[in-house]
C-alpha cells in the first residue's frame, strides 16, 4: 500500500524514518524546492520527543548534535532584577538539551533512502486516492498523512477547524557571532536561554549552535492587525529596532542594548493556535500529525509532539500492516489524549507569560513551594 506524507518537517520525516526502520516504504511530498530553500528557525528543547528518536534508531546521533549547555536559563524582570540563574554542569544528563532545528531536520533527512522526499511538490487537493499538486502533477495513495504544518491543506479533509489568533505578536531579531562582535552581551545572555518578562511583554534571547543569538520580543494582549498599528517600520530595520526600543520604555538599558546590537534581519510572527483538545471522526485513509493536528502556543511542546506523532503512527502502522483504519484509530486515540493535555498545558503557560507579573509567576512555576 502506498503511504503519502505531505510535509517534510520533523513529524513527517520521523514518520518516514520509523516506517523505514520497520520495513515499510513511504513517500514524502514537500512544497519547498530543496532542503536549503529557506531557514528552519532556531533552537528546540527536545525532551519527550527523545522517545521518537530512539524508535527511529537515531538517539546517539541526536546526542552528538545536541547542546547540553543549552539547558542553562536566566530569568529576569524588566527592571534588571535577576530572579533565577541555572547553569548546567558539564556532566548533567541530556534530559532537555537544545538542538538547532535545521540540524535535527538534516539528521532525519540523511537517515532516509534517497528519493524518499520529493521536493517541489506543493499539495493542492486529494480525492479518490489521488493527490493533486499545484503544478498539475498527480500521485496515487492508499493512506494520506497531513504533516503540512499550521496552515495545513490536508486538515480540511477531516475537520473545519482553523487556527485562531491568541493575542500574541512576536518580532524576531538577532545578533550574529555574538561572542566576537558583542562579548559583553554574550556574557549577559549566557549559553542557553535568557528571559525577561513583565507588563505584557516578553524578551527571549536564545543562544544558537552557530553563534547567533536569536531575540524574540512578544507583545501580548495585541490584536491580529497589531503589526500594522504598532508603528514598527518593518521595511527599515534600523528604524524598526529603534521603535522596538521605544516599546520597552522603562526597561533596563542592558535589554535595549541587546536590541540595538541586532542585525537587519527582522521577522514578524502572528501567533495562532488550534482549539486545545481538537478531535475529528476517524477516516480510513487520512490522518494528521504535528501542527496540522494540534497547533499550540510556542512554549516548548510542539516539536516534541510532532516527533512523537510521527513515531507512534509509524509503530501503529507496523503493528497493523494490512489494516490501516485500525492503525489510524489506535494512533489518533492516543494522540488526541496526549496532544490535548500538552495543548492545555501550553495554553496555561501562555496565560502565565502574558500576565503583568509573569517573571515572578514563572519563578514560582520552576521553584514551587
Amino acid at each position: 500500500m502506498t503511504i503519502a506524507i505531505v510535509g517534510a518537517g520533523l513529524g513527517g520525516l520521523t514518520l518516514a524514518r520509523v516506517l523505514h526502520v520497520n520495513g515499510i516504504d513511504a513517500v514524502v511530498y514537500e512544497r519547498e524546492s530543496s532542503r536549503d530553500a529557506r531557514g528552519q528557525g532556531g533552537m528546540l528543547d527536545i525532551h519527550s520527543g527523545q522517545r521518537a528518536l530512539r524508535d527511529a534508531g537515531l538517539i546517539d546521533r541526536f546526542f552528538a548534535i545536541a547542546r547540553g549547555e543549552g539547558q542553562d536559563m536566566r530569568l529576569l524582570e524588566p527592571d534588571g532584577t535577576l530572579l533565577l540563574q541555572e547553569d548546567t554542569p558539564d556532566d548533567a544528563p541530556l534530559s532537555r538539551p537544545e538542538v538547532d532545528r535545521a540540524d535535527l531536520r538534516d539528521l532525519l533527512l540523511d537517515s532516509l533512502p534517497e528519493g524518499t522526499v520529493r521536493w517541489g511538490h506543493a499539495f493542492s487537493s486529494a480525492e479518490d486516492g489521488v493527490l493533486r499538486f499545484a503544478d498539475g502533477r498527480t500521485a496515487a495513495y492508499d493512506l494520506l498523512v497531513g504533516a503540512d504544518g499550521a496552515q495545513s491543506r490536508v486538515r480540511a479533509l477531516l475537520t473545519d477547524a482553523r487556527p485562531a489568533h491568541i493575542g500574541q505578536n512576536t518580532v524576531e531579531v538577532g545578533i550574529p557571532d555574538i561572542d566576537r562582535t558583542h562579548p559583553d552581551l554574550a556574557a549577559m545572555v549566557g549559553r542557553g536561554n535568557y528571559w525577561v518578562l513583565g507588563g505584557g511583554i516578553s524578551l527571549g534571547a536564545q543562544r544558537n549552535g552557530d553563534g547567533r543569538v536569536r531575540v524574540g520580543l512578544s507583545f501580548y494582549h495585541t490584536d491580529e492587525d497589531w503589526f500594522a498599528t504598532s508603528g514598527i517600520p518593518f521595511d527599515d530595520p534600523a528604524a524598526a529596532r529603534a521603535r522596538l526600543i521605544d516599546l520597552l520604555d522603562g526597561w533596563d538599558p542592558r535589554f535595549t542594548a541587546l536590541i540595538a546590537a541586532c542585525d537587519d534581519t527582522v521577522v514578524r510572527r502572528s501567533i495562532a493556535t488550534l482549539p486545545a483538545g481538537l478531535t475529528w471522526p476517524s477516516a480510513p485513509d487520512v490522518t494528521l500529525i504535528g501542527d496540522a493536528a494540534h497547533l499550540m502556543p510556542p512554549t516548548g511542546e510542539g516539536a516534541n509532539m510532532a516527533l512523537l506523532d510521527g513515531a507512534l503512527l509509524a509503530l501503529a502502522l507496523a503493528a497493523h500492516p494490512d489494516d490501516h483504519p485500525t492503525a489510524i484509530e489506535e494512533y489518533e486515540r492516543e494522540m488526541f489524549e496526549r496532544a490535548g493535555a500538552a495543548a492545555r498545558m501550553c495554553a496555561d503557560m501562555h496565560e502565565l507569560l502574558s500576565s503583568p507579573d509573569a517573571a515572578r509567576k514563572l519563578l514560582a512555576f520552576f521553584q514551587p513551594g
